[in-house]
């Protein structure tokens, strides 16, 4: 009898320990002026998350996510990293901030945890943190791109190149600025704003005064709604031309017909990648627009999935070779990494929002 009980214990814990949960997470702005972009992270990754466990999870583990609020502040993203740690996690895909994803991601190395992220500041890579794997493309590229696109389309008209301090947004503002002077199209102004302030009409009033009609702006959709809403209050006529975080429909909502004035660069847009159809169309049939970011979170644990089972293991070391070394298939299209885990094939195209959607220039 004592032999039986045994044993049944014995074969419960062994079925136990092949049926435990492997802990992943996301973590970005849940709550702030950004949580939209926090919202587009979770549906992502929740439906991801989903669709695996359905499959049969990895390797025969079911996925539970672990959901970070870090309202973008690096403080906070600090601490939210150490909670994942904490967690034992397998994966993080984060921040969304360049400021928070840069010093979260530090703990995480210490810990063994990898991570995917969508910032697109150059010193998430340029530090060669082995655990960090982009699959966005970075501001150096996307600048170029801005910063081409002005100076070829605007030609003639001035152009202000204008940031929020913040890591992403001055970053973006930079490398815009330095493509408009390699092109000749030297900016009419550089000017700095403080994210979060409610009132930018001395902005406005030095955009007016120089006759700008072009602003090149880093930073994020927030302080662009209400900049284009001042600015149609001052009968300023401004075209804005922003990066990524401009692809959020909470811009239209707060800009209002305005909002037809942004232009935007981004990754081409996955919803329109014919491989993508299917998840595309279970977004949708779930009340969800896979917008934004809403398919990198998708990407980023078919990412992981993949990396796991071609690897064998979700352990640290097994898991980074396997990124490092391996070719994916994700809704964004194929991704492998480089050296300092910059997506191989990176692109940036322009868009531009008209009635409450956006679309490739044409």
């Amino acid at each position: 009898m004592k032999k039986a009980l045994i044993a049944s214990a014995v074969f419960a814990a062994l079925s136990g320990a092949a049926v435990a949960d492997t802990v992943v997470a996301i973590a970005g702005p849940m709550s702030g002026q950004y949580a939209s972009a926090g919202d587009q992270i979770r549906k992502g990754a929740e439906m991801a998350i989903a669709d695996i466990n359905a499959r049969g999870g990895v390797l025969g583990q079911k996925l539970v996510l672990e959901v970070g609020d870090d309202a973008c502040d690096p403080k906070q993203a600090v601490a939210v990293a150490n909670q994942m740690v904490n967690k034992k996690i397998a994966f993080m895909h984060g921040h969304w901030c360049s400021s928070s994803t840069i010093p979260a991601s530090e703990v995480y190395l210490e810990s063994n945890i990898l991570m995917a992220t969508v910032s697109t500041n150059p010193k998430v890579t340029d530090r060669g943190l082995k655990n960090v794997f982009a699959i966005a493309g970075r501001d150096d590229q996307q600048g170029q791109v801005a910063g081409a696109y002005l100076a070829d389309k605007f030609k003639g008209k001035k152009i202000a190149v204008v940031d929020d301090k913040s890591a992403y947004g001055k970053g973006l503002a930079d490398e815009i600025a330095k493509a408009m002077d390699g092109k000749g199209a030297k900016p009419a102004l550089r000017e700095s704003i403080t994210a979060g302030e409610k009132d930018y009409s001395g902005l406005i009033a030095k955009l007016k005064q120089a006759g700008v009609e072009v602003l090149a702006f880093g930073g994020y959709h927030t302080e662009v709604a209400l900049i284009l809403r001042q600015a149609e209050q001052a009968k300023l006529n401004l075209t804005v031309l922003g990066g990524d975080t401009m692809s959020n429909t909470e811009l239209v909502t707060a800009a209002g017909k305005a909002a037809n004035n942004v232009l935007f660069t981004f990754g081409p847009d996955a919803r329109k990648n014919p491989a993508a159809a299917p998840i595309v169309k279970k977004f949708r049939d779930a009340k969800v627009e896979p917008e934004g970011y809403v398919l990198y979170a998708y990407a980023a644990f078919q990412l992981f999935e993949q990396a796991a089972k071609s690897a064998n293991s979700v352990k640290y070391n097994e898991l980074e070779k396997s990124l490092r070394g391996g070719n994916f298939d994700t809704v964004l299209g194929k991704m492998s990494f480089d050296a300092k885990g910059n997506s191989k094939a990176p692109a940036f195209v322009v868009y531009q929002w008209k009635d409450g959607k956006y679309d490739y220039v044409k």
